[in-house]
């Protein structure tokens, strides 16, 4: 990339995990992020941490969005930042995770490498301006 050109675009992956059903918003972020100028790969629904952390290792996403509804962000989440470390993808890979978790299941999402958390609310802006600030550059 030579000095004068402008910041190479954010690969971005929007997943959803397990059998949550409710996509409207990864759709919505998805979306938003293409918006923001940033590439985005969605994982389509009822994906197993196995199958989304293959596909973020192949895609070579900077940032993996995990969308999760289902109340089973305790088990889904560890598995697939345990899959990343697994792939040596862990420490360059920001991984941002979206839907309703309980304040007490927040810090041992953080204390697993969950760089944030966003609840129902949060505004697109805000997510966007999160992840040009903290993506990894490369």
């Amino acid at each position: 990339m030579s000095a004068g050109s402008d910041q190479q675009s954010i690969r971005c992956m929007v997943a959803k995990v397990g059998l949550d059903g409710h996509d409207r918003g990864a759709h919505v972020i998805a979306r938003a992020f293409r918006d923001a100028g940033f590439e985005v790969i969605y994982s389509g629904l009822h994906k197993g941490p196995d199958e989304i952390v293959q596909a973020a290792v192949q895609e070579d996403v900077d940032v993996l969005g995990i969308s999760i509804l289902s109340g089973a962000h305790d088990t889904l989440v560890p598995k697939i930042m345990d899959g990343l470390e697994e792939y040596g993808a862990k420490e360059d890979t920001l991984v941002l995770v979206g839907g309703v978790i309980p304040e007490e299941d927040r810090q041992p999402l953080r204390d697993d490498g969950v760089a944030a958390i966003f609840g129902p609310g949060t505004s697109i802006e805000e997510t966007i301006e999160f992840v040009r600030e903290n993506a990894p550059q490369r």
